[in-house]
């Protein structure tokens, strides 16, 4: 089985790329939707959380509340580094687990881990390969306050919290540009799929 890792910043439509891939067969590890499971009742994580942030974290249905604890790490490095700090291990765990399942069951397949933290996280050593999609300042800009709805200093801010594109195109084995349209953008991704598969 072959494990490509594709990461991104905001907007750069990592999305697009995936939505193409699993229409090619790939299978698609999410890390943002096991950073959710990794907050589930039970886990260490959980736990973990509850710990180090305190109680008013649970919601009344003993779910991790997000935005409480959004509201305690946003614009905190300290507080955030803690948090990533319980959670990005058990992301990795999580998606560890989810590789083996997939290569048990298609040991030929391709599988793509999409995570828009893969270097901040330290995960690139979980795939063969490391695909980018990059889109330049402005265009990331526009499009992610057309898609939803923020204001421009807002998405501003994002932008600047996240590694830049020379950061990961210099780590990175395949850097997709995405700056024009759809199409050309599944050109360039259908290129790279025709090589791997």
């Amino acid at each position: 089985m072959k494990v490509i890792c594709l990461t991104g910043g905001l907007a750069s439509g990592k999305s697009t790329v995936c939505s193409f891939l699993t229409e090619k067969g790939a299978s698609i590890i999410d890390a943002d939707k096991l950073g959710h499971r990794a907050y589930d009742p039970g886990t260490q994580a959980y736990r973990e959380v509850i710990e180090t942030f305190g109680e008013e974290v649970v919601a009344e249905d003993q779910n991790i509340d997000r935005n409480v604890l959004g509201g305690i790490v946003f614009e905190q490095p300290d507080e955030l580094k803690k948090l990533t700090n319980i959670v990005w291990p058990e992301i990795r765990r999580l998606a560890e687990l989810e590789i083996a399942r997939l290569d048990a069951i298609y040991p030929d397949g391709i599988v793509v881990l999409e995570a828009a933290v893969l270097f901040e996280a330290g995960w690139e050593d979980l795939g063969d390969e490391i695909w980018v999609v990059i889109v330049d300042h402005d265009v990331a800009i526009e499009r992610s306050m057309n898609r939803d709805g923020s204001n421009r200093e807002a998405v501003e801010k994002k932008l600047d919290a996240q590694l830049t594109n020379e950061e990961r195109i210099s780590r990175s084995d395949i850097v997709i540009e995405n700056n024009g349209d759809p199409e050309q953008l599944i050109d360039r991704v259908q290129l790279e799929w025709s090589r791997i598969s």
